[in-house]
């Protein structure tokens, strides 16, 4: 019997071991040992390092840092990737170092580059007094046809460790995949965007996103319900416009992604934007993408006020997906036209798993009946934007496949 035990006792344990060694993040103390000291600013040096995208990702991209201090010396050298590249071509110093608002001293700096070249990686190096970050690599967007992928989630907020086991999943998924370019997020990123520690958390976290060899996705925000105050418009360098924060993305020749507010009037001068936007875009794109924070066809809450003026738009302009965030599960409706299940219609997928604790969605919903579908998770999004085809699939923290769906063009 004793014996019997141990041999159970040693499977176990072998079994773990290879789950672990396979997916690091799902161990809980790996997780919180890489997160230790990265709660604030520290040192002298740059820290909190992201890449951000907005309106034209193929020639421009925004490199974000944060200081302790002010400081006196600021820049990023970039150059394109080369095995035998003794330094940096080009450099760039940051338009901004300005102290947080709520902030206790920490400063912030954007370097704003642009004449990039499309499909083309980039090393750079951030420099702070003399004090470098790791040289880090990121991929411009392509200006022609060629097949992509990107990752999709929301709701980071709280659940701090596992916010931290999804940005290890994302990395590794990164890592391993030379056609995942960037990252759009849906949103509340913390709980309170008014409070820097919180956003410092985030930021220092975000790090993790970044792979052992330095990939970094550059990261494409959505304001969320948490979101509210001037930090975001700080962190992200007013994405869309101060205040407005709605724009969109031209990721490649045939792809656009519409980012949307839905914490300010969806109504108004933002509807008549959309209108006018999806009228441009939809002649010359193959796939249509729309995303933001309160779902209009929810899983759990009640639809978000912008239902009446985005969707009408989205059904008349032929979306083929719409990213939704915020309800803090997993689902996909079925194609939705006038009200009603029509094979014609638009899917809406999303609702948030980047850390957030999951709900229960309310599966008796008819739009997330089968062929839809409802359930809860950890997990991020995972779209391949094809010639033939756009595969969407979530991916569980596990990394298996938590959903599976097909699109073909219009």
């Amino acid at each position: 019997m004793k014996l019997k035990l141990l041999s159970l006792l040693l499977l176990t344990s072998l079994f773990y071991s290879k789950v672990f060694s396979e997916t690091p993040w799902l161990d809980k103390d790996y997780v919180e040992k890489r997160m230790k000291g990265m709660a604030s600013v520290q040192g002298e040096g740059p820290s909190q390092w992201r890449v951000i995208w907005t309106k034209e990702p193929s020639t421009r991209a925004t490199i974000s840092w944060t200081t302790a201090k002010k400081g006196s010396s600021h820049k990023v050298r970039y150059g394109v990737r080369s095995a035998d590249r003794e330094e940096f071509s080009n450099s760039q110093e940051p338009q901004h170092s300005d102290p947080y608002s709520s902030a206790k001293g920490e400063y912030y700096h954007h370097a704003r580059i642009s004449g990039l070249k499309p499909s083309t990686t980039y090393d750079f190096e951030i420099d702070s007094d003399g004090k470098k970050s790791p040289v880090m690599h990121f991929t411009t967007a392509p200006a022609d046809d060629r097949e992509f992928r990107l990752l999709f989630g929301g709701d980071s907020r709280t659940g701090i460790v596992s916010r931290g086991q999804v940005n290890l999943l994302m990395a590794d998924l990164s890592e391993k995949d030379d056609q995942l370019i960037a990252f759009a997020h849906g949103g509340d990123y913390i709980v309170s965007g008014k409070n820097w520690g919180q956003w410092s958390t985030w930021l220092s976290q975000h790090e993790l996103t970044v792979t052992k060899s330095g990939k970094v996705l550059p990261i494409i925000p959505t304001r969320g319900n948490h979101d509210g105050g001037p930090l975001y418009d700080e962190i992200f360098d007013k994405p869309g416009g101060k205040g407005k924060n709605y724009f969109h993305t031209m990721i490649s020749a045939k792809v656009a992604l519409v980012t949307l507010n839905s914490e300010i009037s969806a109504g108004g001068d933002q509807q008549a934007w959309l209108a006018k936007t999806l009228f441009d875009l939809r002649p010359k794109v193959r796939w249509l993408l729309a995303e933001y924070h309160r779902p209009v066809w929810p899983a759990v809450k009640s639809p978000g006020k912008a239902k009446k003026f985005w969707v009408p738009l989205f059904e008349k302009f032929n979306l083929d997906l719409v990213v939704e965030s915020d309800g803090h599960v997993i689902k996909r409706t079925v194609p939705i036209r006038n009200e009603k299940k029509d094979p014609t219609g638009i899917v809406y997928v999303g609702e948030g798993g980047l850390g957030v604790p999951q709900r229960n969605p309310k599966s008796d919903r008819w739009y997330l009946q089968s062929p839809g579908m409802s359930g809860n998770g950890h997990h991020v999004m995972r779209v391949l934007f094809g010639k033939d085809k756009m595969d969407y699939e979530v991916i569980l923290l596990d990394g298996k496949q938590g959903d599976h769906y097909e699109f073909n063009p219009r």
